[in-house]
């Protein structure tokens, strides 16, 4: 049967009706209201008195990975399983007409990198004319990311404060014994139930392969735990020693590697990638210990040795987490176990400091491309007080040094370890170049050490994108650009170490994508009777190709230079960004 046709006169009278209405001051602020949802980009839902959708704004759709026909008529539970609903909360609205605030956790159909997601949502009753509640409105905001922020944050903050206290409790003397008592003291019970310290035979690495030698085996040098572990740990050391002492054990080459290894029973054996052998699973297991990590210490010289952690009974499990803020302490002992090692050999190796000024820097940052040469003045029999250094530090960063300790012979020398050691363990405390110029003049004018140096560094920081000069007394470094330019780079001088006369200046330039940085020591460029900005200038006219390898810069700036019998030892350190 046809349904009744409108006539002409009926549809033109409500065509027109419909138009006085959308002209209506309601009307428009209908679609003004109405474009304001649709725009948010807060996400905004209706939901009647059964806690069912009747709306839900554009915006909110699409971060739930929904659309929008998806909701109506439907509630909370059914279009979103995964979102711990607020049913309760929202009938109270309902009954005392008082808004409230939540926090709602969850998860929806939405691709998001986080297994729960978070949103603040502030839902209001909604009422007629009569003051009848019609249903529920909810106005949120997702907070995932800026929550997760804080989350790490706090975690950060954690482990620095972890940190910081490990740096004033651990390598208070410059004993290894104690030293590593101080590591083991500090991991029990803060970071685990029981911990031991092994180190590795104390003789030089090699410095090319910088790897143990087939014979080397460890050493307890420290063990903390309660009474009831101890026995097991000693039990413990004897395949700890076979492995290490094994070249093609897996502990072995994860030492090598300088990865750490994670063990948890009733899982199969892991060390993020390698497992551990059947008859130390079985001693853990014999013991209770249902977890085991062991994190290499390490330096830029090569391995020193392991931290050994154990948790057992109803203590969790070590988590990732554990495992980086292990690392981080792990990586702040083995300098101070390192720092005592070198205590202990630098009054009786001078002939070893010789050859260290010969070789390449000692701690090079794995991004960081350098070559170095060291030229003694006439007689090489001497031990010059030229050095240089290139280590990494936290967060990416890499400190060049180079300095001109006064005079020559085994005391120059040996005044030149110490200034080296000094600025190892200064920039392990993590401050600013003019800072560490700062304490190290300070300290040394305070000791009564009667040896002065001229000393420069440049500490280049990948997240800025800059290099931070600080200049005691020393000439200014040089950059090759990629235009093959050669550029003095204008660092102001501050006084020398040693003298006690005051504060570093310091300067923060943009680093340059493919430029070599050139520091060096005045035995480079100074003649004698010549003005020192001569001598720079000629240094500017070298004629250079950036694309060669350092050692292929190095040999050419010291043959364009024309260096002759040195009156003056000659330090050159090259570094570029891999």
């Amino acid at each position: 049967m046809r349904e009744p046709s409108i006539s002409v006169d009926a549809e033109v009278l409500l065509a027109a009706a419909g138009a006085a209405v959308a002209s209506s001051p309601l009307g428009r602020e209908y679609r003004l209201l109405r474009r304001i949802l649709d725009g948010t980009a807060a996400g905004v839902a209706v939901l009647d008195t059964a806690l069912r959708y009747v709306y839900v704004n554009p915006h909110m759709a699409r971060t739930d990975g929904l659309s929008a026909e998806a909701y109506p008529g439907r509630t909370i539970a059914e279009v979103l399983p995964g979102i711990d609903r607020p049913d309760e909360v929202l009938r109270q609205v309902l009954r005392d007409g008082r808004p409230r605030e939540l926090l709602v956790t969850g998860s929806t159909p939405a691709r998001s990198p986080y297994v729960r997601r978070e949103w603040q949502i502030t839902y209001h009753r909604l009422t007629d004319e009569h003051g009848e509640p019609v249903g529920v409105v909810g106005i949120g905001l997702e907070i995932t990311e800026p929550r997760q922020y804080l989350y790490e944050l706090e975690r950060a903050h954690h482990r620095v404060a972890l940190l910081d206290t490990a740096t004033s409790r651990i390598g208070t003397t410059l004993d290894i014994g104690t030293t590593c008592a101080e590591l083991a003291d500090f991991t029990v019970p803060g970071l685990a139930d029981a911990a031991c310290v092994d180190l590795v035979a104390a003789e030089p690495l090699d410095r090319r392969r910088r790897r143990l030698s087939t014979g080397t085996r460890p050493r307890r040098a420290a063990c903390r735990g309660p009474a009831s572990l101890a026995g097991h740990l000693r039990d413990l050391a004897d395949p700890a020693a076979a492995e290490v002492g094994d070249p093609d054990s897996r502990l072995r080459r994860l030492l090598d590697g300088g990865r750490p290894w994670l063990w948890q029973a009733g899982t199969e054996d892991q060390v993020l990638g390698a497992a551990t052998s059947a008859g130390r699973a079985a001693l853990c297991r014999a013991a209770g210990i249902h977890s085991t990590l062991v994190v290499p210490l390490t330096t830029g010289s090569g391995p020193l040795g392991t931290l050994s952690l154990v948790r057992c009974g109803p203590s969790p499990a070590f988590t990732r987490e554990d495992v980086t803020v292990a690392l981080e302490l792990a990586a702040r002992a083995a300098r101070a176990i390192e720092r005592a090692l070198h205590y202990g050999r630098e009054h009786t190796m001078a002939l070893e400091l010789q050859l260290a000024l010969l070789s390449e820097p000692s701690i090079p940052h794995p991004d960081l491309e350098t070559a170095s040469r060291y030229l003694p003045a006439n007689d090489r029999t001497l031990v010059g007080g030229d050095w240089f250094d290139s280590f990494a530090l936290a967060g990416g960063r890499n400190l060049l040094v180079i300095g001109d300790v006064m005079g020559h012979g085994v005391e120059a020398a040996v005044a030149m370890s110490h200034y080296r050691s000094m600025l190892r363990a200064l920039a392990a405390s993590d401050i600013t170049p003019a800072e560490m110029l700062t304490y190290a003049d300070r300290m040394v004018a305070e000791s009564g050490f009667d040896r002065v140096t001229t000393c420069l560094l440049a500490l280049g920081d990948p997240d800025t994108g800059t290099v931070t000069y600080a200049n005691a007394g020393h000439l200014p470094p040089a950059r090759l650009t990629p235009q093959g330019r050669v550029e003095i780079i204008p660092v102001p001088a501050g006084p020398p170490l040693g003298t006690g006369l005051g504060q570093c200046a310091a300067l923060t330039r943009p680093g340059l994508p493919g430029a070599v940085l050139l520091l060096y020591t005045d035995g480079l460029v100074e003649r004698r009777g010549e003005d020192i900005d001569a001598s720079l200038a000629r240094l500017t006219r070298l004629s250079l190709d950036p694309r060669d390898t350092l050692d292929t810069l190095l040999d050419g700036i010291l043959a364009q230079l024309d260096i002759g019998p040195a009156e003056d030892d000659i330090a050159l350190l090259a570094a570029r960004p891999r």
